[in-house]
């Protein structure tokens, strides 16, 4: 894949591959509604990012992280421990879709999207204290905003459909996620790792310690009703 259409275009193939009810292809539908967002952007003759070929980039990298999470997990092969738990209870009963959407967006911001912005910076002969890779990176929250306010509204039919006693520690768990301290929180994994990028023992050793860290946030998230 090397445009944004061509990650659309996978992202629907994998909903046709998965069968509700599935964790995994609720977070992918999720997935699949923000890229299509981003690819409105990118096309618009207001594009909304000051790098459009940097924004189109970043995003087919950021994809491809995603995917091949789904592709290994497919395969029977070892997914990264920040994925582990989503595949591994993508089916089990008593978790909510919105604790799915939730991990997924979890993973894929406070692990995938580092590792994309660094993948993507190093492609394009850029930095991340670029003032234009910061804008645009700010500007996506912009583009997540919504597809995030449409899953914490499908959350309270969810819970007029769960109304008893064990939704209530579901919705604190759900509550204290928050989309944009996330992506700060990633911001500050793309700095570090732009730091330690020379340093490839301390990069590989933090990559894997944010893995860790966020598969821990995760299976927090998925706690079952």
């Amino acid at each position: 894949m090397k445009t944004v259409p061509e990650v659309i275009e996978r992202l629907r193939e994998i909903n046709a591959e998965t069968r509700s009810p599935d964790g995994v292809r609720t977070f992918n539908r999720v997935y699949l509604t923000v890229t299509e967002r981003v690819l409105e952007g990118l096309e618009s003759p207001d594009c909304p990012y000051e790098d459009r070929e940097f924004m189109a980039q970043l995003d087919v990298d950021f994809a491809k992280l995603w995917i091949d999470a789904y592709e290994a997990a497919r395969r029977g092969d070892r997914v990264a421990k920040a994925w582990a738990p989503l595949f591994e209870q993508r089916r089990r009963r008593g978790i909510l879709p919105i604790q799915h959407a939730l991990a997924g967006m979890n993973a894929h911001i406070e692990h995938d999207l580092p590792l994309a912005v660094i993948q993507t910076c190093a492609a394009r002969r850029t930095t991340p204290r670029s003032r234009k890779v910061r804008a645009d990176y700010a500007s996506v929250n912009r583009v997540l905003a919504g597809p995030e306010a449409e899953i914490r509204q499908s959350f309270l039919t969810d819970i007029q459909k769960h109304a008893d006693r064990h939704v209530g520690p579901v919705v604190h768990v759900v509550s204290a996620w928050n989309i944009d301290k996330a992506r700060d929180l990633a911001w500050v994994s793309i700095e570090a790792l732009w730091a330690l990028r020379r340093f490839r023992f301390l990069a590989d050793r933090y990559t894997s310690a944010l893995s860790d860290t966020v598969g821990m946030t995760s299976r927090y998230l998925l706690t079952p009703l």
